[in-house]
């Protein structure tokens, strides 16, 4: 009789090597954090932005190295998040009754502080020396007033002060961006951009409250041929170049 352990009957109930290493495993399996690249996939973009707020705010020596690492915002980035807070405001307004009263005005008011408040951080941001193109920063004005053309006009006056401010903050980044197109001899872009006739049109939409933009842009652009038959008016309204150049001040309503 073979007593041999190979065929001993009880040899073939005996767990294998890898069958003894999965029960291990699993006898060993218990909770665990996720891992940090888990983590995120499950934070939505504002909860992130606050954790990255918070960071900086408790290291502050994280803020330029998080800066650094975020995508500059394009034009179209920025006007995208700008709407976000247009369409915020749209939403805010009450169903019925005075669209432009003082409840009305209640209920918008937190949106349209934080359109305002965002409109007035993005604009430096495609300003020059920060933007050296000048055709990136007035394609971002340019619709950043449209915004501002947009904006709700209330039956009391005080109620209208931010927007005012608002007209007289862009039609300051104009002149700048105006100002600094001359300097670099682009003045001849901005005529032939048509950036004269978009910024007559604001300046006849803002009811002349853009007018010293305008003015800049008449002394930066001059007088333009055009293909040797006469001399052009600038913005298509019929303003006369030879008129005076002196700077139109923002009215404060």
């Amino acid at each position: 009789m073979n007593t041999s352990p190979s065929h001993s009957p009880n040899a073939y109930n005996r767990p294998t090597h890898s069958q003894s290493r999965i029960k291990r495993q699993r006898n060993n399996v218990s909770g665990r954090p996720l891992p940090l690249s888990r983590l995120l996939e499950t934070v939505d973009v504002n909860a992130l932005k606050s954790i990255l707020q918070v960071m900086c705010d408790r290291h502050p020596g994280l803020t330029t190295e998080v800066s650094s690492l975020v995508p500059r915002p394009t034009v179209s980035s920025a006007l995208s998040t700008l709407n976000s807070y247009e369409a915020s405001v749209r939403s805010a307004f009450p169903y019925g009754g005075n669209s432009t009263g003082d409840y009305a005005y209640n209920r918008v008011r937190p949106a349209l502080m934080e359109l305002l408040d965002a409109l007035s951080d993005y604009t430096p941001h495609f300003l020059p020396p920060n933007e050296a193109q000048a055709s990136t920063s007035l394609a971002f004005l340019d619709e950043a007033t449209n915004i501002i053309h947009r904006l709700p006009t209330w039956d009391n006056p005080v109620h209208n002060h931010s927007k005012n401010m608002a007209y007289e903050e862009i039609t300051k980044a104009w002149v700048l961006v105006v100002q600094e197109a001359a300097k670099r001899g682009a003045g001849i872009g901005l005529h032939t951009g048509g950036w004269d006739m978009k910024l007559g049109k604001h300046v006849e939409q803002s009811g002349g409250r853009m007018q010293a933009a305008l003015t800049q842009m008449r002394q930066s652009v001059g007088w333009m041929g055009d293909s040797g038959n006469g001399q052009r008016r600038i913005g298509g309204l019929g303003f006369n170049m030879h008129s005076t150049g002196v700077q139109v001040p923002v009215r404060s309503w």
